[in-house]
């Protein structure tokens, strides 16, 4: 931006007047300090006569306001070829509906100020553009079968996150699979985790827990929860035996 502006012989300050922001936020937007709003980036890209040059690093912007936690995690779900996740209190963010994320960030406390769960529910909502990438990684989740049950946001919002489940259950690539609780022998009782296969490289797991998020490279450890992963999937429905058991709960709800 600082050089389409210098090229147009503006100033900061007197940007930030045809566009409407301060001088401080150009100035803060061209050192790298502060991620500008698409808005801000229209209006530049407008005024500086940059044909589209700067609105179109809107997306790439958008993303560098999601939290530090949320871009690593997403640029190793990028890269990934193979993601198998065992959620065991909510259903996996990956699966989740935007009004369900929603709710569970409204639950959260310290309670979340309402701009930071915008930003945190979009930046989920992005991380689900895996489900349309290609070459289709393998995608396989296996839910606890409380996290169907738990209303979060209500009656409603609860119909809509099974829809969802069934929705993505349906893709070729995707296997969803429900950990009864009637289950007397359940390997995942320690908590949820979630091992990622990327495209060069080793597989890498990662584990999250009261807003704490860690990365697992030690293929030692990897190998444990590789190998745990594969009790808890046989030890679950099968996933066509699981898609069934969503569509009863679905009935019931």
């Amino acid at each position: 931006m600082k050089l389409w502006r210098e090229r147009a012989g503006l100033r900061q300050a007197e940007l930030g007047r045809r566009i409407g922001y301060s001088e401080e936020l150009v100035s803060s937007v061209e050192r790298g300090r502060r991620a500008p709003k698409p808005e801000f980036l229209d209006a530049a890209d407008d005024v500086l006569d940059a044909g589209g040059m700067l609105a179109t690093f809107k997306e790439d912007v958008e993303r560098a306001r999601y939290p530090k936690k949320v871009r690593d995690l997403a640029r190793l779900e990028a890269d990934a070829v193979e993601l198998r996740a065992y959620a065991g209190t909510v259903v996996h963010g990956l699966l989740q509906t935007d009004a369900y994320a929603s709710e569970l960030y409204r639950l959260h406390r310290p309670v979340m100020d309402d701009d930071v769960i915008e930003v945190n529910v979009a930046a989920r909502m992005d991380r689900q553009r895996i489900f349309a990438r290609r070459p289709a990684p393998f995608l396989s989740f296996v839910q606890e079968e409380a996290t169907l049950l738990r209303p979060v946001g209500g009656r409603m919002v609860l119909r809509e996150q099974l829809k969802r489940l069934l929705e993505l259950g349906q893709l070729r690539h995707v296997e969803i699979q429900v950990m009864p609780t009637a289950r007397e022998d359940h390997a995942g009782l320690g908590g949820s985790f979630r091992l990622i296969v990327p495209r060069n490289g080793p597989q890498v797991g990662h584990v999250e827990v009261q807003q704490f998020s860690r990365v697992v490279d030690d293929q030692k450890d990897v190998r444990r929860l590789d190998a745990l992963y594969g009790i808890i999937r046989a030890q679950a429905l099968t996933p066509r035996e699981s898609l069934a058991f969503i569509e009863k709960v679905l009935g019931e709800t």
